[in-house]
């Protein structure tokens, strides 16, 4: 009876052998398919008149990929543009996890007077005072887009940039600018939100009044080196043609000076493998306590179809072009540059990546959403 048992467990044990063999092979072979129609999806990205390189990477388990087509490497720089913005709230919630601010707090505590003499006057009335850490972080401010907004000529600084006009501001010049522009509405007007990259300027100021040091220097000590991003850094050298040229259109946009001069509202520097390390420990709280995640979700339409939350943004397509939901909401940034960095809660895939393309960013979130359609494909 003993020789039968044992003959018995050592045969079912072979099976489980074999079997989980044979199941690992298929996973291997499920994985090696899929990473296949992810590069497919980037070298078809490519067309030589809107988009001329990608570099994407995600993570879904034990899926790790990274891919790149054209004229990017996996291992090339770009310009993250406006996807800086998470840097600068990931530094504002980690100081207010040190209890050294409180995104309730107002800017008044923290800003001079010179910078908030006439910021915000709405319909007669001075706002300025009222205006608070978690109003610039969720862009309920009120407060004009400098670089977007059009000016006293009509244009607007963005303008001028895809024109070639390549320049340097200052932050203060950047203030000035926003308040010779009308505001949209008083501070924390219900419903109300406006995209404003002013926001984030006050708030990098914010940052260097609080802790004496740069934003720069902030980022490095809070966020680089603890997650040993080694290829992530501010741009602050016009002479560094480290990070890929971006694009308008079909012509190559250089523009070294505004790109220096964005600081904490779009100036960082990355590349596909230290923002998705990045996006993970932005949500999986290696950054500021991870229940911070749930407050930042008040969500406000500031364009379609994107809302704005507490320092984030909310990428959800609505039920008419989504009605089987087989696109999941992703929560994170973009840039207008074409790079974006979000994490999916339902499907807990995490995808970054770049179309360098200034004219046509929506590019990049048409590659993340198939992407993500083939990973979780089953």
């Amino acid at each position: 009876m003993a020789f039968i048992i044992r003959k018995t467990l050592t045969l079912l044990l072979w099976l489980i052998i074999i079997k989980t063999t044979f199941g690992q092979i298929n996973i291997e072979k499920n994985m090696n398919e899929k990473e296949k129609s992810l590069q497919t999806v980037l070298d078809k990205t490519i067309d030589g008149k809107k988009i001329f390189g990608t570099s994407f990477a995600l993570k879904k388990g034990n899926l790790i990929w990274f891919g790149a087509s054209g004229n990017l490497s996996k291992d090339q720089s770009y310009f993250i543009a406006s996807t800086t913005k998470l840097f600068t709230t990931a530094i504002i919630l980690r100081l207010k996890s040190e209890g050294k601010l409180n995104i309730e707090d107002k800017i008044s505590k923290y800003l001079d007077k010179s910078i908030l003499n006439g910021l915000l006057v709405f319909k007669m009335k001075d706002y300025s005072d009222e205006i608070t850490i978690k109003h610039l972080l969720s862009h309920t401010s009120g407060l004009a887009d400098y670089f977007q907004g059009k000016g006293a000529n009509g244009k607007s600084l963005e303008d001028d940039i895809k024109n070639g006009n390549d320049q340097f501001w200052t932050f203060e010049q950047a203030i000035e600018r926003t308040k010779a522009m009308n505001p949209l509405f008083a501070p924390g007007t219900k419903n109300k939100a406006n995209y404003s990259d002013a926001n984030f300027q006050l708030l990098g100021k914010i940052i260097e009044v609080i802790t004496s040091k740069s934003y720069s220097t902030n980022c490095e000590e809070l966020i680089i080196k603890p997650l040993n991003l080694s290829n992530t850094y501010l741009y602050k050298d016009t002479l560094d043609k480290t990070p890929k040229i971006l694009y308008y259109q079909a012509n190559e946009l250089d523009i070294p000076k505004a790109m220096t001069s964005f600081g904490a509202d779009g100036g960082m520097v990355s590349t596909s493998a230290d923002m998705l390390i990045f996006i993970e420990a932005f949500f999986n709280g290696k950054l500021f306590p991870k229940e911070y995640i749930n407050n930042l979700q008040e969500w406000n339409t500031i364009f379609f179809p994107m809302k704005a939350g507490i320092g984030i943004h909310l990428f959800k397509l609505p039920w008419i072009l989504n009605p089987f939901g087989a696109v999941p909401y992703f929560m994170g940034h973009s840039g207008l540059s074409g790079a974006l960095a979000y994490f999916s809660p339902k499907e807990n895939i995490f995808v970054v990546g770049t179309v360098n393309q200034v004219a046509h960013p929506d590019i990049s979130f048409k590659t993340m959403i198939k992407l993500t359609q083939i990973v979780t494909k089953k």
